[in-house]
């Protein structure tokens, strides 16, 4: 086992990046060290980038990087089940172990979260440590590079079609920008059952990309007749459920007033605007439902292997490019300025 290794570390309150040697992080009881395969670069990433999103508990210098995968290197004090050389993708976040909830017991739904990346050093590095409690085996028929994008670009959508929207077969479902996300959403709630699947998104490049990935049909959000053509697609129905993955209030209160009544409208994209549900007297009369979705569950991300793992999900076109960490810059450039209108850029420490 080296001694150093190279990581990418970025000082917080300069916003400064640099790749360095640093040490190698020794696991703690209950931790293992993980030998980092592959680790994608997500939006949230750029938001600690630029500033937009920081977690007060975490250092000053950290590590980025939160969607991972790679194989067991060495074991902390009181692991068992797992071995060096264990295939596995860690969980992009833990439990504060403080709050409510985690003193109940209720570790699963910790009310303050700690993510990776934010709160502790993530995986844009060669070794990365994490919790063994929060460890998915990856088989050897799963490929390492598809399998880093189950810790968050492929499991927050599922928590969001699955857990918060409840998507039921034969429901009508759109997906407001298709991009790292919404390219999921889309995938996700074909596999649920959803008729029809109705992409929208401004780019003509990412429409035509969602209808191979399981649109049934792709619009464009500033198309004037855009509410007759969902009405066309749907029998006039409109929608069950919209979920807006681009996170503008643009964007979740035109899913909004797509809905069907009795409707839900789940936000998964975030930003800074403020949102607005219209009146309290055509909302309230409308009986539709505003539901905001963060994270998934853990056991989420072992569900996406057996499907991945059984040929009912194809993850195969998500990965659009792969960087050396010695170039974690240009892969995150590339993805501020959507060069290819890529889904998922990964690193390869």
């Amino acid at each position: 086992m080296p001694t150093t290794m190279r990581a990418q570390r970025l000082h917080v309150p300069t916003r400064t990046m640099s790749v360095e040697d640093v040490p190698v992080p020794h696991p703690g009881p209950g931790q293992v060290l993980i030998e980092v395969a592959f680790c994608g670069i997500c939006h949230s990433d750029l938001a600690l980038l630029d500033g937009s999103f920081t977690d007060p508990r975490g250092p000053e210098t950290i590590t980025q990087g939160h969607e991972a995968s790679g194989t067991v290197a060495a074991l902390g004090e009181g692991v068992t089940g797992w071995e060096v050389g264990d295939r596995v993708v860690p969980a992009a976040g833990r439990p504060c172990r403080r709050c409510d909830r985690c003193r109940r017991g209720d570790l699963v739904n910790c009310d303050r979260l700690l993510l990776m990346a934010f709160a502790y050093d993530g995986a844009w590095a060669q070794y990365t440590l994490a919790e063994a409690g929060g460890l998915t085996r990856v088989p050897d028929g799963v490929s390492l590079d598809q399998a880093a994008l189950l810790a968050d670009a492929v499991s927050t959508p599922f928590g969001a079609v699955v857990h918060t929207a409840d998507v039921r077969p034969g429901e009508a479902v759109g997906v407001w920008g298709v991009g790292g996300v919404g390219t999921h959403l889309v995938q996700l709630a074909r596999l649920v059952g959803a008729v029809p699947v109705v992409a929208v998104d401004l780019d003509p490049e990412v429409r035509e990309r969602s209808l191979t990935v399981g649109a049934d049909i792709a619009l464009d959000p500033n198309d004037p007749d855009l509410r007759e053509r969902i009405a066309e697609a749907t029998g006039g129905h409109l929608l069950d459920v919209a979920f807006d993955a681009v996170g503008l209030a643009s964007t979740f209160e035109q899913g909004l007033a797509m809905l069907a009544p009795r409707g839900r409208v789940v936000g998964v994209g975030l930003s800074g605007q403020p949102l607005s549900l219209g009146t309290s007297m055509e909302f309230n009369l409308s009986r539709k439902k505003a539901l905001g979705h963060l994270g998934y569950r853990n056991s989420d991300i072992g569900t996406l292997v057996r499907l991945l793992a059984g040929g009912r999900l194809d993850l195969s076109r998500s990965v659009s490019a792969v960087v050396p960490l010695e170039d974690v810059a240009d892969g995150v450039r590339r993805l501020h300025e959507r060069q290819g209108n890529p889904v998922r850029i990964l690193v390869q420490p």
